[in-house]
């Protein structure tokens, strides 16, 4: 039992240094999408609205870099179908701010 737990380790570890030198990853890119309500209080909203603006980047990746992740990959107003509430199913009497979209990344 001992000769095959051993040669399984050996090749367990030949696996990994093979797909290593091949420049093969083992872990896949993750990515995650906070919303965050358009008038959150901070006055960032108008910077993160625009998608091409130098100042909207800076605020996403740091909001990025404060939730643990390296970066954002994108930012801009959500579509309606990413966020609850947004098909109508009665006639609505406020209109609701569309929230900001933040995707981070690794």
């Amino acid at each position: 039992m001992r000769r095959s737990a051993a040669g399984l380790g050996a090749v367990l570890a030949f696996a990994l240094l093979s797909s290593a030198a091949l420049g093969i990853e083992s872990a896949s890119k993750v990515e995650k999408t906070f919303l965050i309500p358009a008038s959150e209080g901070y006055g960032v909203g108008d910077c993160l609205t625009d998608a091409s603006s130098a100042c909207g980047q800076v605020v996403a990746n740091a909001w990025c870099e404060a939730q643990g992740f390296a970066s954002a990959g994108s930012f801009g107003v959500a579509a309606q179908d990413e966020y609850t509430g947004a098909i109508e199913t009665a006639p609505v009497t406020k209109r609701v701010e569309a929230p900001i979209r933040i995707t981070c990344q690794d």
